[in-house]
């Protein structure tokens, strides 16, 4: 799926998404990342829902977002309620949806100035 959205150069935003991978500007990210709209960090050791933890949210919490956004891949899965404890208990707003959602939601909230980070996994065939 290609987004076409006219962006200033200055913030970061999702190009397309497939099973080749997400684009970000000119960049494809086929595996696990974490995006905001001034960084990426372009390796986040998960490989599924079951791999997020509190060490690898750590990363997305260092970042000081307003609500941050977890794309599970193909599938919608939901975190365990363990998982979501740690947003609870550090007052991070969070949404658990499919990858392609989560980058339209991402583009949205980056377009409106809003300070949103998305640990992102591939969407896998």
């Amino acid at each position: 799926m290609e987004f076409n959205l006219e962006v200033p150069q200055n913030e970061f935003f999702v190009r397309s998404v497939s099973e080749e991978g997400i684009c970000v500007h000119k960049d494809v990210f086929n595996k696990p990342f974490i995006l905001s709209g001034e960084r990426i960090i372009p390796e986040w050791n998960v490989s599924s829902i079951d791999d997020i933890d509190a060490a690898s949210l750590q990363l997305i919490f260092d970042l000081q977002p307003e609500v941050i956004l977890i794309g599970t891949g193909r599938k919608q899965v939901f975190l365990p309620p363990e998982t979501q404890a740690h947003f609870i208990r550090r007052n991070f707003g969070f949404e658990v949806m499919t990858t392609d959602a989560a980058c339209r939601t991402f583009n949205v909230l980056v377009s409106e100035g809003r300070r949103v980070v998305a640990g992102l996994l591939p969407l896998i065939p």
